[in-house]
């Protein structure tokens, strides 16, 4: 039997921007440290695993410095953006932003995750699973609540924010 061939190592900076070129919702993620205090980062890596439980997942980089708190806080939030948050969005993906919840509406979920005002969609869930999964975690919820609104979703691709014309158009009927 013939082995194939050994492929070439993967660029990592090829790989991102290959990925880049699925588009994806973008989420600000959401959860509350040991003092009460809300944390959060912006994220797309976000999907439904499941209707029945209804589960979800995002994944959250191993370097981050809130870490522990959504690995072992047994509970956050995810908050899909409307489509004109992307100043939102933008806030909660900076390492400068020293608060990050300066000046945002947001109230506390069931489980005590914030859901931020305004959003296109809002799953409160309880943490079900964490996975290790090289570089990042994978966070899989249990949604024990949820919000949603007419509002278009803002999407993400090729390294910049977009906003269908299909969901622009629904919006204004």
């Amino acid at each position: 039997m013939k082995t194939a061939p050994q492929a070439a190592p993967i660029d990592r900076a090829d790989l991102r921007r290959a990925f880049g070129r699925f588009a994806t919702g973008v989420t600000i993620v959401t959860a509350c440290d040991g003092t009460g205090a809300p944390v959060g980062f912006t994220a797309n890596s976000f999907t439904s695993v499941s209707l029945d439980p209804a589960l979800l997942l995002v994944c959250i980089g191993k370097t981050s410095s809130n870490l522990a708190i959504f690995r072992d806080g047994g509970a956050f939030a995810v908050n899909i953006l409307a489509a004109d948050q992307t100043e939102l969005s933008n806030r909660f993906a900076s390492r400068k932003v020293a608060d990050r919840f300066a000046g945002v509406g947001w109230q506390a979920g069931p489980t005590g995750a914030p859901l931020l005002e305004d959003c296109a969609a809002g799953f409160d869930c309880e943490t079900h699973d964490v996975v290790d999964a090289g570089d990042h975690l994978v966070l899989i919820g249990r949604v024990v609540a949820l919000e949603r609104s007419i509002r278009p979703a803002l999407v993400f691709a090729d390294g910049q924010y977009l906003v269908p014309a299909a969901l622009t158009a629904q919006a204004s009927v």
